[in-house]
């Protein structure tokens, strides 16, 4: 397998362990055969992804904060990576209007202190950035964006996410220009998966209402996302750092990986997880003078498709139903690691089951 012969063996840092995409990423490299090292603070949910599978235990586990700009540097300087992949992050647009000065001091400085790490080392030859498709600057348009498309962000976790690509440019054409590691960044789509229970998420909501039989609260009925299975972007995320890793030059740009069609609402997607549960309803809970959060927003991504060979697998529906899967498996008292280890050898081993 072509990821497996990239990855084994190798020392692969990853920020943002703790968390749900890292979690599961993490977990598939160790499939892999990688050495990871794992970078984040304490899992902030109760459950969590990072104790229910235990991440912790395919990986050396650190936690620290990406902000604290000395230990970010000590300890790249010491494992010295070969691979690394950046999700560590605060991505909650609601939480980012509670504490914007935070949001912007993880996601643009956090990002800065790891790159400004990498760039004292000699052993890094890929880093991938996780940003997010918000970090475009968002009109509303009915076409999906490209990745030539301007920065921007109306709540400061959008706005947090297109500097951070700012701060990416700068850095690979002031110091990686030149450079053996390849930089790129990496936008992906709504991600759905067991494992997530953050706050203000539409599927945790949907599990935590339905597990205890009352009606799941929708703020957003009508609004479109890219939705998709966690397992699809880091397919892309892997794919990328590999190509990074052979020839720096080619690949060190912006990458988005997103459905190929976006259509859906977010009342379609809780329609079909209560579908997939086999109980339960919603209700609209629209707030006039809620906070803003984008209506429509979708993702082009035809450039991974050539030039990568990424293109998504599954259907929002195949996606809700292993999402459903899991946490009824983690309802029933699973082994919660061997579950999302078979999920993700299904899905790198089988795509022809989905």
């Amino acid at each position: 397998m072509e990821l497996e012969q990239a990855y084994r063996g190798k020392k692969v840092l990853v920020t943002g362990h703790t968390g749900f995409k890292g979690g599961w990423l993490t977990l598939w490299l160790q499939e892999l055969g990688a050495d990871v090292i794992g970078l984040g603070l304490a899992p902030d949910t109760e459950p969590s992804l990072f104790e229910a599978a235990n991440v912790s235990g395919s990986c050396k586990s650190v936690i620290a904060d990406v902000r604290d700009k000395e230990r970010i540097l000590k300890i790249v300087q010491e494992e010295r990576p070969e691979h690394v992949f950046h999700l560590a992050a605060q991505p909650l647009v609601r939480r980012s209007y509670r504490d914007p000065v935070g949001t912007f001091e993880t996601n643009v400085i956090g990002t800065a202190n790891v790159l400004d790490a990498i760039r004292t080392v000699g052993s890094v030859r890929s880093c991938v950035i996780v940003t997010s498709d918000k970090c475009y600057e968002n009109l509303e348009w009915t076409h999906a964006y490209r990745e030539s498309d301007p920065m921007g962000g109306h709540d400061p976790y959008s706005a947090s996410k297109g500097a951070a690509e700012l701060v990416v440019s700068s850095f690979r054409r002031s110091f990686f220009n030149d450079s053996s590691c390849g930089l790129a960044t990496a936008r992906a789509g709504n991600v759905i998966g067991g494992g997530d229970w953050a706050e203000d998420r539409i599927v945790p909501d949907c599990i935590r209402a339905l597990s205890n039989g009352e009606k799941v609260k929708v703020r957003n009925p009508y609004a479109v996302r890219p939705w998709q299975h966690v397992l699809e972007p880091l397919y892309g995320y892997l794919l990328l750092g590999m190509k990074l890793h052979d020839d720096p030059k080619q690949y060190s740009e912006a990458w988005n990986f997103g459905p190929m069609v976006s259509k859906y609402t977010v009342g379609q997607l809780v329609d079909d997880v209560v579908q997939a549960w086999g109980s339960g309803g919603w209700e609209d809970v629209s707030e006039k003078n809620a906070v803003h959060e984008a209506n429509c927003l979708r993702l082009d991504s035809t450039k991974a498709n050539i030039r990568l060979g990424w293109a998504p697998r599954l259907d929002v529906r195949q996606g809700v139903a292993l999402t459903v899967a899991w946490y009824k498996r983690h309802q029933a008292k699973a082994d919660m690691r061997e579950f999302t280890q078979r999920q993700i050898a299904a899905y790198s081993h089988s795509p022809s089951k989905f």
